[in-house]
């Protein structure tokens, strides 16, 4: 066995392990801490099938963002677990159905994809390039105009939500930027004189 099939068995048994440990944890904090685990090993799988460009993508999206927000939401909501996994053995045979059904899918797909696949020998074949290069060349050629569109559509759904979330009102308040730029500090502390020590005292 070589270097790279064991690599490959080892972040597959450690993905299998934390994938389990997701749905068998008792606390979601812990679920979610071994799904970014599980990531990293998914990412590290990626990476040994040459698929770079997806295992980058995994880590900053998945790992880097997503996960990240629904850590910090787990946390600081108060959730009650006992009443979370009350029902959770009553669900088990349609999660274990649907589980089954997923597989079976996913095993048609691969043997129909790969089960009959030849290998046809060309030997006008180019440079091999990497998954990122081919990737990068493909969406700023063949599809520039989707990936503009998308990237338009994203900055339109930015500026809806920054102006959904922003109100004004006398009951908001807000930072005006050019105020505290010319804040000085003989104006920030005011000195009154005549106060006695137990004016305070009395409070």
């Amino acid at each position: 066995m070589d270097i790279t099939s064991f690599l490959f068995y080892l972040f597959g048994s450690v993905l299998l392990l934390a994938s389990l440990r997701v749905i068998t944890a008792p606390d979601s904090v812990q679920s979610a801490l071994f799904l970014i685990l599980a990531f990293f090993n998914a990412a590290a799988v990626w990476m040994l099938l040459q698929a770079e460009f997806l295992a980058i993508l995994l880590v900053l999206v998945y790992v880097g963002a997503v996960m990240v927000l629904f850590l910090f939401v787990v946390m600081m909501l108060d959730l009650d677990v006992s009443v979370l996994r009350r029902d959770f053995r009553q669900f088990m045979p349609i999660a274990f159905g649907v589980g089954a059904l997923m597989i079976f899918e996913l095993t048609l797909i691969l043997w129909r994809s790969f089960g009959h696949t030849e290998v046809a020998a060309n030997p006008q074949v180019g440079p091999i390039q990497s998954n990122a290069h081919a990737v990068g060349q493909l969406i700023y050629t063949q599809y520039i105009f989707a990936f503009e569109v998308a990237g338009l559509v994203l900055l339109v759904a930015i500026i809806a939500a920054i102006a959904l979330t922003l109100r004004h009102g006398k009951d908001r308040k807000r930072i005006e930027v050019s105020e505290q730029l010319a804040a000085q500090p003989q104006n920030r502390v005011r000195l009154v004189k005549g106060m006695r020590a137990d004016h305070y005292s009395s409070r």
